[in-house]
């Protein structure tokens, strides 16, 4: 797994996920601007994701839903703060109602993704900044934080080759 390190700290309200790869930095780019390809990787293998709308531009927003075995599904959105192919994406994460409208009562997360070129491949900083330590420690019970570690890992297998 390309997991390097995952720092769950509850003070500062952040999970940050690291990860290496040996790819160019372009191609691990792709696995974020690539709606088909964010699709192969953003939800656990268990709950795949489909990508409705896929707008990376600042204001762009990005929709989708994850899947689960049962038919189960869970909706959710990004509003797209900041980007800089190929080295940074800034983004609000929430939770979406089955129409996909945000759903207002339910915390949201800030999202920074860092790319950066690394012993001839790259290396991936994920940071999440949860709204309070009450939102973080809910998502942690749903096993969300562990899934999205297990999310980022399912980069490998697309990057090979």
């Amino acid at each position: 797994m390309t997991v390097t390190s995952v720092d769950k700290d509850v003070d500062r309200l952040t999970l940050t996920v690291v990860a290496e790869f040996d790819a160019a930095i372009e191609r691990v780019w792709r696995m974020w601007a690539d709606p088909r390809l964010l699709e192969r990787w953003w939800g656990p293998v268990s709950h795949p994701a489909t990508v409705d709308e896929h707008d990376l531009s600042v204001g762009g927003a990005v929709r989708y839903v994850l899947s689960g075995p049962d038919g189960q599904t869970t909706r959710g959105w990004w509003r797209v703060t900041n980007v800089d192919p190929p080295v940074s994406l800034d983004f609000v994460d929430g939770f979406a109602e089955p129409d996909g409208t945000p759903i207002t009562e339910r915390s949201t997360m800030t999202v920074q993704v860092r790319l950066a070129r690394h012993k001839g491949g790259t290396r991936m900083e994920v940071r999440s900044v949860f709204s309070s330590r009450e939102d973080m420690e809910q998502l942690a019970r749903m096993g969300a934080l562990d899934l999205f570690v297990q999310s980022v890992g399912q980069m490998d297998a697309l990057l090979v080759g």
